[in-house]
C-alpha cells in the first residue's frame, strides 16, 4: 500500500511510519516546513494547501495531527489551540481525501469521546458522545470527516487510550516517579485509567488499513479495563517498586488545572468491541503484560 501520514514525526506517528515500512509499505509523510526528503510533502492546513503529488495513488491516509492535551495548564486560548490543531487538518484532509478519490481514511481520535463521568458503565463504540470538553472536542474532531464519508471514503475513527510507550508519552513521565519509590495513586484512584500498548495502537492502525471491513468508531484500547488503583499496583510491580503515595484530588486541581478532572480524575471503562470483533488479536491483553512489555520486564507478566 502506499499509505500517506499527517503527524508522522509524533510519538505514534514515528513508530507506525517505522511498522508500516518493515512490512514492505510506502509512505509519505505530511510536513509544515521546506520538504527535506523524498517521501516528504508539504502541506499547510491553515490554508487548505497541500501538495497534490501526496495523494496521487495513495490507498490510505492516517491523520495523527493534534497539539498534546497536557503539554501545558489549559486556559481558553490552548483550549482553542487543542480544537484547531485537530478539526482544521481533518477537515482539510477529508475534502482532499475526497477530492482525490484515496480510498481510506484513518482519522484519530480519543476515547474521552464517551467522557469521564462513565463510572463502572462499560461503553464500546455503540455509546453515546459523552459530557465535557474533551467529549465535545473528539465529537467534533470526528465530525469534521463527514466530506470524507460523504464522499464513500471508507473512514475509520481510532478512538485512543493513553498509549504506552517507553519513548515517551504519559508512561515516559511516570517511570522515572516509580523507580525512585515515589509511584501512587492519583486521587481516590477509582475513576478508570483507559490504556493501550503501543504495539496494539500501532497494531489497530494497521489492521484497520488493511481490513476493508473495519469502518467508524473503532476504540484502541486494551480489553481489560483498569482503575488509577489498579495501574499503580500494576506499574509498581513490574518496575519492583513500591507504590505508596498518593496524589490528592486537590493538588492535582491545583496543579494542572481542568486537566486533571477532564482526563486523570475520571475516566471511561472503555473496551473494544469493534476491534475485537473484526478479529484483530491483542499482542498485550492486560495491563501487566502490557507494563512489562513497554518497560522491557517479562512480556508473560499479568
Amino acid at each position: 500500500m502506499k499509505v500517506v501520514i499527517a503527524g508522522s514525526s509524533g510519538l505514534i506517528g514515528t513508530a507506525l511510519v517505522a511498522a508500516l515500512r518493515r512490512d514492505g509499505h510506502e509512505v509519505a509523510r505530511l510536513v509544515r516546513r521546506p520538504a527535506a526528503a523524498p517521501d516528504e510533502f508539504v502541506w499547510d492546513p491553515a490554508r487548505a494547501e497541500l501538495d497534490g503529488r501526496a495523494l496521487r495513488d495513495a490507498d490510505a491516509v492516517v491523520n495523527l495531527c493534534g497539539a498534546s492535551l497536557g503539554r501545558r495548564r489549559w486556559n481558553g486560548s490552548y483550549k482553542q489551540e487543542l480544537r484547531d490543531s485537530r478539526i482544521t487538518p481533518t477537515d482539510v484532509l477529508a475534502n482532499k481525501v475526497a477530492a482525490a478519490g484515496v480510498p481510506t481514511l484513518v482519522n484519530a481520535s480519543g476515547v474521552h469521546y464517551y467522557g469521564g463521568t462513565t463510572g463502572d458503565r462499560v461503553v464500546d463504540e455503540s455509546s453515546p458522545a459523552g459530557t465535557g470538553f474533551l467529549a465535545t472536542l473528539c465529537r467534533d474532531w470526528e465530525a469534521a470527516t463527514e466530506p470524507a464519508e460523504a464522499a464513500g471514503v471508507r473512514t475509520v475513527l481510532l478512538r485512543s487510550a493513553v498509549v504506552l510507550s517507553r519513548h515517551g508519552g504519559m508512561l515516559g513521565m511516570l517511570q522515572p516517579l516509580y523507580s525512585l519509590g515515589l509511584g501512587g495513586r492519583l486521587g481516590d484512584g477509582r475513576q478508570y485509567t483507559p490504556w493501550v500498548s503501543m504495539e496494539d495502537e500501532i497494531g489497530a492502525i494497521i489492521f484497520a488499513l488493511t481490513n476493508n471491513t473495519v469502518t467508524g468508531p473503532i476504540n484502541a484500547v486494551g480489553p481489560a479495563p483498569v482503575t488509577n488503583a489498579e495501574f499503580n499496583r500494576a506499574l509498581g510491580k513490574v518496575l519492583h517498586r513500591p507504590t505508596p503515595f498518593v496524589v490528592p484530588a486537590i493538588a492535582l486541581r491545583a496543579l494542572i488545572g481542568e486537566f486533571a478532572d477532564e482526563a486523570i480524575l475520571r475516566g471511561p471503562r472503555a473496551i473494544p468491541t469493534a476491534l475485537e470483533q473484526a478479529g484483530y488479536a491483542f499482542h498485550h491483553p492486560t495491563i501487566g503484560s502490557a507494563l512489562a512489555a513497554v518497560v522491557g520486564k517479562d512480556s508473560t507478566a499479568r
